[in-house]
């Protein structure tokens, strides 16, 4: 599914305009990577949550010469699947 066929499938839903849906959408996206760039944790229950993570650096070997070398600290965005959309999509347990 692509952004176009999710806002069409949203306004079928909701009974909203698709420009409406489509800017609420974009904003959505937008306000979650502004405030997870800032270092905040954004959850959204029964969905997912998102948060930057600092990894530290880490010695590692080359696959293909075995050869150790060092891994840089990065920093990484973390992206946890509620338990709810799990179970609703992978069948409960």
């Amino acid at each position: 599914m692509n952004r176009r066929e999710l806002v069409n499938a949203v306004a079928g839903h909701t009974g909203q305009g698709s420009k409406e849906v489509d800017a609420t959408i974009r904003g959505l996206v937008d306000v979650i990577i502004a405030n997870v760039a800032k270092g905040e944790v954004v959850s959204i229950p029964g969905f997912a949550m998102f948060s930057k993570r600092q990894t530290k650096a880490r010695m590692g070997r080359n696959p293909q010469t075995g050869a150790e070398m060092k891994i840089p600290a990065r920093k990484r965005l973390k992206f946890v699947v509620a338990k709810a959309a799990k179970d609703a999509v992978l069948g409960a347990k």
